[in-house]
């Protein structure tokens, strides 16, 4: 049997979900990510990500009445995800 490691499927994961945030920016700005540079969607998305991290989980609480967007809710899904990958890491050097 193959030893697969559990953060190399979150990572993967990760990198998707990256890709898709990539996506929904190119698809609100009337683009898409096939589109001239998909690169600049990508760093893009990294931008969003960043300042997702810095304020905008608070912003954006999941528990609010009003429902948040896509593009917030793949962003959340994402930090979520990067705090799962922090814990499995976190794990590993205990």
């Amino acid at each position: 049997m193959r030893y697969t490691d559990e953060l190399d499927a979150l990572r993967a994961v990760r990198e998707a979900l990256r890709r898709q945030i990539a996506e929904r920016l190119a698809l609100e700005a009337g683009g898409s990510l096939e589109g001239a540079s998909p690169e600049a969607w990508l760093l893009a998305a990294d931008e969003a990500i960043a300042a997702w991290q810095d304020k905008g989980e608070e912003a954006q609480d999941s528990r609010a009445f009003r429902p948040i967007g896509p593009l917030q809710d793949l962003l959340a899904n994402h930090a979520a995800l990067v705090e799962r990958i922090a814990d499995a890491l976190d794990r590993r050097l205990s």
